[in-house]
């Protein structure tokens, strides 16, 4: 007994040298940030053992996804030419001689996703789960033929109960059903809404779940979608997740606005896309046919296509997207977030734009839900207000609004926050648009967000207790990770 435990200094050493070394060469080889790279180096090396178990769980944010590398895009490539009348070419000719600037982010678009703008899409806002829960809900309802639903959380709640019956009695119908939750998200309630939906019969599965010891590479790579596709034909995406705290009719304890979409139009068979090809890596079933992908006819004016963005092939495409939309603003900006925590990239793309003289507002939760997310926001904004960004929060309830917009005519709109986990660890899913009447619709609603929220000044930020700048300083050094 004396002879092993006086081993365990000696085999504690080995494991230590072994895992930072393996950490060492794996972030030289496979990380494209340099500060990433040292950082986690450093923490290997100072932090025996522990280190390299954090970089494991944290810092290794790429997997291999089998639906994208056997092929199978090409299974669900669904014909994106378009014939376009006169009219179309017509209108086409003024756009482009109109919107001059945007002709660089069409493209930049096209090159980032490897797909053309759809035209004929009808894209309604629905605020709050009191608009987006009954209109998800009715198209449940009438379903014909399939129903595909993919959500971060799905909880066990008074929301969750009437979706859970909406989805067994179109099980019972005959309709062709499949859900998916995330692994992590599956958990958020108890009991799990996977169980109950296996003992309703439907076809239920769980995206990266992470229980086991050997899963745990994949905690931190989450599906943070939010996609739901009636008949192929009808489809729903943005940022409101399936509680009941997304309903304030119902008075929740934790009340949270959101903002989802009704998608309807050729672009809904992207929507489909994402969702099997996430669907094909859970669970290795191919969705292919009219059932799944049927022919679809026009029924809006929006200019659409989706952007996937997740830590596999789709990398960084948002963080591009945005880059790209900054780079060529004119007149306004307007961000809504929850989270506020992008890449020094973005920081210094909106500080350079508002200093062109574009009108930049960001628009920020009061009292956050996540503590340590508020801190860490706060001493970035000190910057940004310098270089003339005009940034406000809103009071209660939690606003978990995601929301891009810029020069009135294009929109970014979908589940991505504005911080590392939306843009580099988790699968996210996003429509771009160009359309004014969408715009002006989103404007609106910004406009009333804006009437209750309060502007932030330079003078707030800088006359913090020294006690409060040191714990915010602080929270922002996990920036990276949150």
């Amino acid at each position: 007994m004396d002879d092993a435990r006086a081993l365990w200094p000696t085999i504690a050493s080995i494991l230590h040298v072994l895992g930072a070394c393996a950490v060492t060469v794996h972030a030289i080889l496979r990380k494209k940030e340099k500060k990433s790279a040292i950082a986690w180096i450093g923490l290997s090396w100072l932090s025996p053992i522990i280190g390299s178990i954090a970089y494991l769980v944290l810092g290794i944010n790429r997997i291999e996804r089998k639906a994208v590398s056997l092929g199978l895009l090409n299974v669900w490539d669904h014909d994106p030419s378009q014939e376009l009348t006169s009219e179309d070419q017509r209108l086409i000719h003024h756009a482009k001689l109109e919107h001059q600037n945007f002709l660089g982010l069409v493209e930049l678009g096209s090159q980032l996703t490897r797909k053309p703008l759809l035209l004929g899409n009808a894209i309604t806002p629905l605020i709050n789960g009191d608009a987006a829960y009954p209109e998800m809900l009715a198209a449940i309802d009438s379903a014909q033929v399939s129903i595909t639903l993919n959500s971060y959380i799905f909880d066990s709640d008074r929301a969750g109960d009437q979706f859970l019956t909406a989805l067994t009695n179109a099980q019972q119908r005959g309709i062709k059903v499949r859900v998916m939750i995330d692994g992590v998200g599956s958990r958020y309630s108890k009991p799990s809404m996977v169980g109950r939906l296996k003992k309703a019969g439907i076809n239920v599965a769980e995206f990266l779940p992470s229980r086991a010891p050997w899963s745990m590479a994949f905690a931190n790579l989450r599906n943070h979608r939010k996609i739901l596709v009636v008949d192929g034909t009808i489809g729903f995406t943005g940022g409101t997740n399936i509680r009941e705290g997304h309903c304030l009719n119902l008075q929740p304890d934790f009340p949270v606005a959101c903002l989802h979409f009704k998608v309807q139009g050729p672009v809904v068979a992207e929507l489909q896309e994402a969702f099997a090809i996430d669907w094909a890596f859970t669970t290795q079933e191919t969705l292919v046919g009219p059932t799944w992908f049927p022919d679809l006819e026009r029924h809006g004016k929006v200019v659409a296509r989706g952007v996937p963005d997740g830590p596999d092939e789709d990398l960084n495409k948002i963080n591009e997207i945005i880059l790209g939309a900054l780079s060529i603003a004119r007149e306004h900006v307007r961000i809504v977030t929850p989270y506020f925590l992008p890449a020094d990239s973005i920081l210094d793309a909106l500080a350079v734009t508002a200093m062109r003289g574009v009108t930049v507002e960001i628009l920020l939760p009061s009292k956050n839900n996540i503590a340590i997310m508020n801190w860490a926001m706060v001493p970035q904004l000190q910057h940004l207000i310098k270089k003339g960004i005009h940034i406000y929060s809103s009071p209660a309830p939690f606003d978990h609004t995601k929301l891009f917009v810029v020069d009135h005519l294009w929109s970014l709109i979908g589940s991505t926050n504005w911080d590392a986990r939306s843009m580099r660890l988790n699968f996210e899913y996003n429509l771009e648009c160009y359309d004014a009447t969408l715009a002006r619709q989103l404007d609106t609603i910004i406009d009333q967000k804006l009437a209750n929220a309060t502007r932030i000044t330079l003078d707030q930020i800088q006359h913090r207790p020294l006690p409060i700048k040191l714990r915010d300083g602080a929270a922002q050094l996990f920036a990276p990770y949150l």
